[in-house]
């Protein structure tokens, strides 16, 4: 009879068992995850974690200690050297199961189990700030229009802030200005009607000037060709 006998002996002998769960727990640690049946990843879960917590306090009696179970040297520096400081402001609850489904041949229940601070995509998850949901009351609404309503206390004086008005500039200043712009606007005014006399005087001449008639060309008289004498040909000086 099993009463108040808890333990999983997983079908083994108790060092075969022992065995098993000691290097399961260095294959975690070396490489921060595995894949096994969930019955031994619940069972190395109560190894592994105590282990965990003894590398907090990095000293020769803890080492010793965690040794003794792994009886591997590599997987005690991981452990004391980077596992120790992720872990180190947790204060439990260093693995996560994960469930994938059943094994085809004999249907066990598969399983991850995982280190987690070493899972970023999670890690990720949880740092996401979550959106609040806000919801219109009549209460605020109401409470809101009271203090509205209600009169404002008049400010202290220590607060008051007195304008001070710009200083104008004095209308000597803006007299000699729009004096200065109007003779510049008269010279140019009369700078324009000179430039517009001269073209008017230009435009006079040309028109009262006589036009002088086209001289028509004198058709050249046709010189007769002479005629050239007749060149006597060859036949001709042969016969005589």
């Amino acid at each position: 009879m099993r009463h108040r006998n808890k333990i999983n002996h997983l079908g083994r002998t108790h060092s075969h068992r022992e065995a098993m769960l000691s290097n399961m727990a260095v294959s975690l640690i070396m490489h921060k995850r595995i894949f096994t049946t969930l019955a031994k990843a619940k069972e190395l879960r109560k190894y592994v974690e105590p282990l965990i917590t003894k590398s907090k306090d990095d000293t020769t009696h803890s080492r010793r200690t965690v040794f003794k179970n792994l009886r591997n040297k590599h997987s005690v520096t991981e452990l004391f050297k980077e596992v120790s400081q992720k872990i180190g402001d947790r204060p439990g609850g260093y693995t996560r199961i994960i469930k994938t489904g059943n094994r085809l041949g004999d249907n066990a229940s598969m399983c991850f189990i995982e280190l987690v601070d070493y899972n970023e995509l999670m890690l990720k998850d949880k740092k996401a700030p979550e959106k609040t949901k806000t919801r219109r009351s009549r209460r605020k609404s109401e409470t809101t229009a009271v203090k509205t309503d209600a009169p404002k206390a008049p400010a202290s004086p220590k607060k008051a802030v007195v304008e001070t008005p710009e200083k104008e500039a004095p209308i000597e200043e803006i007299v000699a200005k729009v004096e200065e712009e109007a003779v510049e606007v008269v010279e140019i005014v009369e700078a324009v009607e000179e430039i517009v006399a001269e073209t008017a005087e230009e435009v006079a001449l040309e028109v009262t000037e006589p036009e002088q008639p086209i001289e028509q060309e004198t058709p050249v008289a046709e010189t007769p060709v002479e005629e050239l004498p007749e060149v006597p040909t060859e036949e001709a000086s042969d016969t005589k």
